[in-house]
């Protein structure tokens, strides 16, 4: 039953799009007929060479119109073939563009083993904004190309960055003329069910896992979204939906860690708890990941649920109802970006733990409609109109495309409209809808952890800031923070998570803009005793970065104990670090 409602508020969501393309189309139509209205009035008045040149003149003028409205819908919701280029913005950037960059690889016995993805060549990361050259790109499949890389850059007297998907915005990934380890093909795993703990090599994605663990097992940590990388979301000790688990730093049970010498060492919070607290959120600077133990859960059924709040309501309802729910699984909340509520509406989705007897789990699907999403996505970043048209339909739309899956064998009919999903369906999600093909333009995280007490006043804050600085908001989510206890920790009290998501002009004004936003920002977020996260755009100051972090400098210090001679490195650390 389920299910064939689901399917009736897809069909009737089709129907309404296409209803909305033949109102585009009509409302051409009519402007045209009226246009020639007008004119076949003048006609009566003018001579017919004249008349038939006006129409034509209308003729042309709504064929256009309806064209153009067909390119921008196609130009807005159009799939991606390629990594997205962005057009230099800087002097530097612009060298980078027209120079081949060639490499000589030396010919040793060791660089022969690698499996060279690229020699030479440049690098960037998600933001499109940060292209660097670098020695070269070796593709890991197993650990002694691993060994062999570590091998060659001593020899080399190069500097190693390990890669993921590279969704990190300040250069973590990469450092200019580095040894780039690319670990995606490195993601073997394996299960020990008895003990609910999944082995797991680091350049697996959570996509590959939840494919792996599904339908009976779900992981207890993760992102909200399934594209990156375990070793990449323990370097920036990652946090998603479940407000219970905490982050992925508090899942792991241990590691095998790569150290600067060569050595392999287990790390865990009883065996070298020192190393294992600078690797979670260490961003790749004390050694490589290899492999990785887990804590895994059961893949329990939730019923979903939204509630359409005020931001003021927001921290009491969370504290007196959401926070004492022990069967409350996942949350996370949304902020309005239409300007005519900005910041002020929210949504909170739940997922609640039910017990609904035998149930069919279906097989992880992906997510449906990507090239509407994207249009939608896309179409928001045009203006007051568009945005508010995308918040109207995340309020009232958007809940007849979610996918209620779980069907109960037996159902009573008092729950005829309840929806059900598995843990895993919520985070099983690569956001392919976000990726698009536009020229100029790039869209870039930010995300702020507030002590509790202060939610109210930060969000009020931050809507004078994007009004003040006319920011082109996209998104604004919230989610909850416990203390974290690794050593450069974003989170040392009970927290809430803003994370937004910015659209700026790929130029220099738009740089130097977004660097003037995110210093307000972080200085913001400083007054209400907060901290800012690090994995994002370098463009705060080594002052704003102690004063968010007071331990920055023993941080450093450790990273020069551990890697005396700097063989790991990246952008982030060459700008602060020394």
């Amino acid at each position: 039953m389920i299910s064939f409602v689901t399917d009736l508020y897809k069909t009737k969501l089709i129907i309404e799009i296409v209803a909305g393309f033949y109102y585009l189309c009509g409302l051409t139509c009519l402007l045209h007929r009226s246009t020639i209205n007008v004119l076949e009035r003048m006609d009566s008045m003018t001579q017919n060479k004249a008349n038939n040149s006006k129409k034509v003149i209308a003729t042309v003028t709504a064929v256009s119109l309806l064209a153009g409205g067909v390119y921008e819908v196609n130009r807005l919701s159009a799939e991606p073939t390629v990594e997205k280029d962005c057009e230099p913005v800087s002097a530097e950037g612009e060298a980078l563009a027209a120079t081949d960059i060639q490499v000589e690889i030396a010919p040793l016995p060791v660089s022969q083993l690698l499996h060279w993805k690229q020699k030479g060549g440049t690098i960037n990361d998600v933001s499109c904004l940060n292209r660097t050259a670098v020695y070269g790109i070796v593709q890991i499949r197993n650990i002694d190309d691993i060994k062999n890389a570590v091998t060659l850059a001593k020899e080399e007297k190069l500097k190693i960055s390990m890669a993921g998907v590279r969704h990190s915005m300040g250069g973590q990934a990469f450092y200019k003329n580095n040894l780039v380890l690319d670990m995606t093909q490195f993601n073997q795993m394996s299960l020990d069910e008895e003990n609910m703990i999944l082995t797991v090599q680091s350049g697996a994605t959570w996509h590959d896992i939840q494919n792996f663990l599904h339908p009976y097992y779900a992981v207890k940590a993760m992102q909200s979204t399934d594209i990156f990388t375990v070793g990449g979301s323990i370097s920036v000790n990652a946090h998603g939906m479940d407000h219970l688990a905490g982050s992925v730093g508090s899942s792991i049970v241990a590691m095998r860690v790569m150290l600067a010498d060569g050595t392999v060492v287990n790390v865990s919070r009883e065996e070298n708890p020192e190393l294992f607290s600078l690797v979670v959120g260490g961003y790749g600077l004390f050694g490589i990941i290899l492999d990785v133990d887990l804590q895994i859960v059961n893949n329990d059924i939730y019923e979903t649920e939204r509630q359409m709040v005020s931001y003021k309501d927001f921290p009491e309802i969370f504290e007196n109802e959401i926070l004492p729910d022990p069967n409350l699984g996942l949350f996370y909340g949304h902020l309005s970006t239409a300007k005519n509520s900005l910041l002020d509406e929210m949504i909170f989705y739940k997922y609640t733990k039910v017990d609904i007897g035998e149930a069919e789990i279906p097989p992880l699907g992906e997510v449906s409609s990507i090239k509407l999403r994207r249009f939608v996505f896309n179409f928001s970043k045009l203006g007051n109109i568009p945005m508010n048209i995308k918040w109207y339909l995340e309020k009232n739309v958007e809940p007849m495309l979610e996918s209620c899956t779980v069907v109960p064998r037996t159902q009573a009919m008092s729950e005829g409209e309840a929806c059900f999903v598995s843990r895993n369906e919520p985070m099983h999600d690569s956001v392919a809808y976000i990726r698009n093909n536009l020229k100029k333009e790039t869209d870039i995280l930010h995300e702020y952890f507030i002590p509790r007490e202060q939610f109210i006043p930060f969000v009020d804050g931050l809507r004078r800031i994007v009004q003040d600085y006319d920011v082109n908001l996209l998104n604004a989510s919230v989610r909850v923070i416990h203390p974290e206890d690794n050593f450069l920790t974003y989170a040392p009290a009970e927290m809430y998570s803003i994370v937004l998501y910015i659209n700026q002009p790929v130029s220099i004004e738009g740089n130097e803009h977004m660097a003037k936003v995110t210093s307000e920002l972080i200085d913001l977020t400083h007054q209400v005793n907060g901290r800012f996260f690090l994995p994002y755009q370098l463009y705060y100051t080594p002052e704003q970065l102690e004063a968010s972090y007071p331990e920055i400098k023993e941080f450093f210090e450790l990273k020069k104990f551990y890697d005396p001679e700097g063989l790991f490195t990246n952008t982030w650390y060459e700008k602060y670090g020394k």
